[in-house]
């Protein structure tokens, strides 16, 4: 054994002894989207709006793919990693829990049409892979990202042989590429493994042999994204590989932005591997709302869930059977989904929420139809300088036995200063930042409805793969991640 696999077998040897006695990893989640790259708040809103209704279509039009395709990036938290050790090369990635690959920008790298798009990656290079390893057509990662197509016909895509494939003798044959179809962009990767070292607040740890896609010309897509979803090479699942219990769960705390502000923030904590939930409460905070994982036969990496209505106030609405679960054909339920920022909701709900929000607010405060054209989103209201609107409370009911979920007014309302074109001076305007989805009967099936990580913000969100359960729990996420790193 030469020096520096000595030194690698050292240093994995030692994260072991580390990491796997306390059985959680602390990474930090970092928002991406910087204020300064639009003309005005109301700009950033229509380009976020924009993105959240993009990404739940396409999620709605995956059923007539014949390849279970990840989903438009969009997300606003991001994760680095260092790939490889001839030096490590940095790679800034997209934490999305809607999709199942990680994949990324490789050297030399081309993106067609990027111009104005968000890139965290903007200061690193793509990495070069020519000394990772290429992974076989006979790999069940292989198959995973043509979507379990048998290695017999993967071998014959990469132009094995006949005689070889019959004797069982393709393992010099590699992966053939595979194509990516986003909402705004799309891409052509290869599977590639290599060493990627994970940086959480007590030292490295190597995953040696880890399983990526390389992208050398993208299209709309400049930064790539870690899949959180449920699949066998998404990056919880091979971390269950390198340790059983870092698979079993993980959760993240996104801390509260602001689309109106550039500060300082605090990473966002996302845990990975703990199972003891009690470790983590501060003090005055609640226990977790649990609702179970519904599995879904068409796209086995969503996190479904079933939402049984929302209560605007005191008044319940009801929602659509077909939010409740899933049917053989993919259709229906909930996804909970990092990397979508605003939730999305079939019209029939989105306008019977509205339609109370907007008798309550209403009758006291100036509706703000322009505001509501320009951003996107809607109902919003102009309020009289220095004060608030007054708005009623907003309440998720997923399916389950006290498993409602008190959403946090800032976690549906937005309150901001607007000039609108010509205005000498601001106004104080608020939105319900909930989004129509569209008419379920003239959509192409798929999720009824997806809960965005704007949403999500306070909450500590834990997806428990052991017990097939989301659970929700109100936190202080950047105290959470001060308490976790001082450990």
């Amino acid at each position: 054994m030469d020096s520096s696999a000595l030194f690698l077998f050292f240093m994995l040897c030692f994260s072991c002894s580390s990491f796997c006695a306390s059985e959680m990893l602390l990474l930090p989640l970092k928002h991406s989207i910087s204020p300064t790259q639009f003309n005005s708040t109301h700009h950033l809103l229509k380009s976020t709006s924009s993105r959240s209704a993009a990404r739940f279509h396409h999620q709605r039009r995956l059923r007539h793919r014949h390849v279970s395709l990840p989903l438009s990036p969009g997300s606003d938290y991001t994760l680095s990693f260092n790939l490889g050790s001839h030096p490590p090369q940095p790679i800034t990635l997209y934490m999305d829990t809607g999709s199942d690959l990680v994949w990324f920008p490789c050297a030399p790298f081309e993106c067609i049409l990027c111009e104005g798009k968000p890139n965290p990656s903007l200061h690193t290079r793509p990495p070069n892979i020519s000394r990772s390893v290429v992974v076989s057509c006979k790999s069940p990662a292989c198959s995973a990202a043509h979507t379990s197509a048998s290695s017999s016909d993967l071998c014959a895509m990469a132009r094995c042989p006949l005689e070889n494939i019959e004797t069982s003798d393709c393992s010099s044959y590699s992966c053939p590429p595979f194509y990516y179809a986003y909402a705004d962009g799309s891409l052509v990767a290869r599977l590639y493994s290599d060493t990627l070292a994970v940086s959480p607040s007590s030292g490295a740890l190597f995953l040696k042999n880890f399983t990526f896609g390389c992208a050398h010309t993208t299209l709309g897509e400049p930064t790539g994204v870690a899949g959180f979803g449920r699949g066998l090479i998404s990056l919880p699942a091979q971390l269950a590989s390198f340790s059983p219990q870092l698979g079993n769960q993980f959760s993240y705390c996104l801390v509260s932005h602001s689309f109106d502000q550039q500060r300082v923030r605090h990473p966002s904590p996302l845990i990975i591997g703990r199972s003891d939930e009690k470790e983590n409460i501060d003090s005055g905070s609640n226990e977790f709302v649990y609702t179970s994982m519904i599995e879904n036969p068409k796209h086995p990496y969503f996190y479904c869930v079933g939402l049984m209505g929302i209560s605007v106030g005191n008044s319940t609405i009801p929602a659509s059977k077909m939010l409740s679960r899933v049917d053989e054909e993919g259709n229906g339920g909930m996804v909970v989904d990092s990397g979508t920022t605003f939730t999305m909701l079939p019209a029939s709900l989105y306008n019977s929420v509205v339609a109370e929000f907007n008798g309550r607010v209403g009758r006291v405060h100036e509706r703000a139809g322009e505001v509501e054209d320009k951003t996107g989103l809607g109902p919003c209201y102009f309020s009289e300088k220095k004060k608030t609107v007054e708005i009623p409370t907003v309440t998720l009911h997923f399916v389950g036995n006290n498993s409602s979920v008190v959403l946090p007014r800032k976690n549906y309302f937005y309150e901001f200063l607007y000039g609108g074109d010509g205005a000498k001076e601001k106004r104080n305007v608020g939105c319900l930042m909930l989004m129509n989805g569209g008419d379920e009967a003239e959509s192409d099936g798929g999720p009824g409805a997806t809960l965005g990580n704007y949403q999500q913000q306070g909450f500590e969100v834990v997806y428990d793969l052991e017990n097939q359960r989301v659970g929700f729990a109100r936190r202080q996420c950047a105290s959470l991640w001060d308490k976790l790193n001082s450990k």
